[in-house]
């Protein structure tokens, strides 16, 4: 058998488009993971899932055309079930462009407007949005940010910091001297622009919880973009939740870490939705402190973290004592964000917990244990930040476990992974639990060719190929990680073939995997496309 998986349309189904259940979808922004992922998702059920063409999504910080985006929604939307929607694309045109626009609050309340305009045209509609809180990188870099962000940002980071600190408790006098130089190294202009630009974004946070109690949205996620303890998103967060409980909305708007990966939360939401599936997950860590760490951009324990990914997406974490429908693995950091390992760091400089508070090998026991007795496993490899944990994956290659697991994902953030592999699951379960004859033709096959383009991408990309064209091939063609335009072809040819190659070496069982088409968007090393064709030999052959 073999199988292409582009991600470029939700096409898997044995019944006509009429019957389907239709979803039109607004992505955050044009790259994989915000278009293709739900795609991919969508191939496996039998929703029919609507999106614009990726050319009218902007690119980076080039805004995208909001007219024509409006427009094609009302279009899209007058004969839909659902509509699953970006208010950072619907109002600035994508998510970088939300952190550089100059519009006022009565401008973006206005493209706000088509919101009701749907809800007035189609009264049925069920819609679902989300829309960031603004980041604030602790870094000084222009990369996504304000072109001062390369000269300021980090001034900028710690003067938010210390001044929401400062709100909630005593500075220390030393912490009172930084806040103040910071504020004295930022030029008047440039705070000025950059906490209006955050007043606006919070004053449409603010009106899309006004929509969420009128019931024009019947469900809004506020993720919080690369956050922390303190600062301008904490700030942000507090205020937002407090009108939320007073509107009593706390069960129609949620608040929790997270950014790339909610169109795949509300796309598996609105499966659980239609289907009346309510799955159950049993949680297994690698590290027994690591549900009580904080991980890297975050502002919450893991535990906490994953329980609102779940909760979003329409599941609940299941008695331990009863089977639950998913065995959610997580490969948790054994310390806080200060310490937690990133893929680029060699693995005997990882903190000394990496080693004495992880446990491996009795968590690739567990999982051999819960294959061994038939069990739906997804692995949250989120020990590291940017890509999987090459020891982990290695182990569970050479023990022959790859092909028991059936979701995957350790991209980006500790939010980005648990929000991908969370809603595959579900999909994956809801699948499960349906008779032979009313699953949908190809769907296990989608499913299996996206967990293993996660294998590629999550492991094989970010972990070790980016890493090792950064080392080896990069220099020499007068790139770095962020400039790679004068020779992107040329890097973007070398990625396949050693993605082929990962595959050979670690999951030869899952056959031939042949990888083209392969792009990076954004002009950099940071995040990968391709096109993954698979042919899976079966026993007989």
């Amino acid at each position: 058998m073999s199988s292409t998986t582009a991600f470029n349309e939700s096409r898997t189904t044995g019944r006509p488009d009429d019957d389907r259940i239709k979803v039109v979808y607004l992505p955050l922004d044009e790259r994989p993971c915000n278009y293709d992922y739900p795609i991919a998702l969508a191939g496996m059920t039998d929703l029919r899932l609507i999106v614009p063409d990726r050319g009218l999504l902007g690119d980076k910080k080039q805004a995208a055309d909001t007219a024509a985006l409006a427009a094609w929604m009302e279009a899209a939307a007058a004969n839909a079930q659902y509509a699953l929607l970006s208010i950072d694309m619907l109002v600035y045109g994508g998510i970088v462009p939300s952190r550089l626009h100059e519009w006022s609050p009565s401008e973006c309340q206005a493209r706000l407007a088509i919101l009701r305009r749907l809800k007035l045209h189609n009264p049925h509609l069920r819609l679902f949005a989300f829309n960031l809180i603004t980041r604030a990188p602790a870094y000084s870099s222009s990369e996504e940010e304000p072109d001062y962000y390369a000269l300021h940002g980090r001034e900028l980071n710690v003067y938010g910091k210390l001044r929401d600190k400062g709100e909630r408790e005593t500075l220390s006098p030393e912490e009172e001297q930084e806040l103040e130089a910071a504020r004295r190294s930022i030029p008047v202009e440039i705070l000025s622009d950059f906490l209006t630009r955050r007043r606006t974004n919070a004053f449409v946070n603010e009106q899309a919880i006004g929509l969420a109690r009128e019931g024009i949205i019947d469900f809004l996620i506020i993720p919080l973009d690369d956050n922390a303890k303190y600062g301008y998103t904490s700030a942000d967060q507090r205020k937002l939740t407090s009108l939320v409980e007073r509107e009593n909305l706390t069960g129609k708007v949620h608040i929790y870490p997270g950014a790339d990966e909610i169109g795949c939360t509300l796309f598996a939401r609105i499966v659980c939705e239609t289907a009346g599936f309510l799955p159950t997950f049993h949680l297994r860590f690698s590290s027994s402190i690591g549900p009580s760490c904080i991980p890297k951009y975050e502002d919450r324990s893991l535990n906490e973290s994953i329980k609102c990914h779940l909760t979003a997406a329409g599941a609940v974490i299941g008695d331990s004592s009863d089977p639950a429908d998913v065995y959610l693995m997580v490969h948790s950091p054994p310390v806080g964000q200060a310490d937690m390992a990133e893929t680029t760091d060699r693995y005997e400089d990882r903190h000394r917990s990496y080693y004495s508070e992880v446990n491996v090998r009795e968590f690739v026991q567990a999982i051999r244990h819960y294959a061994s007795r038939g069990r739906l496993i997804a692995l949250a490899d989120v020990a590291l930040c940017n890509g999987g944990d090459h020891s982990l994956m290695k182990l569970l290659s050479e023990e022959g476990l790859l092909g028991s697991i059936s979701c995957y994902a350790a991209w980006n953030t500790s939010g980005n992974s648990l929000g991908t592999v969370i809603s595959h699951a579900i999909i994956e379960a809801y699948n499960r639990s349906k008779a032979e004859s009313e699953r949908v033709p190809e769907a296990a096959a989608k499913s299996r060719d996206y967990y293993l383009y996660r294998l590629l991408e999550d492991w094989g990309y970010q972990s070790i190929v980016r890493q090792e064209l950064c080392e080896r091939e990069l220099p020499a063609l007068h790139a770095d990680y962020f400039r790679i335009s004068h020779v992107q072809e040329q890097i973007e040819a070398m990625i396949g073939p050693r993605l082929e190659q990962f595959s050979r070496k670690y999951f030869p069982e899952f056959g031939e995997l042949r990888v083209s088409e392969v792009r990076l968007p954004w002009k950099r090393m940071f995040e990968v496309g391709f096109r993954l064709e698979t042919t899976t030999l079966s026993l007989a052959e």
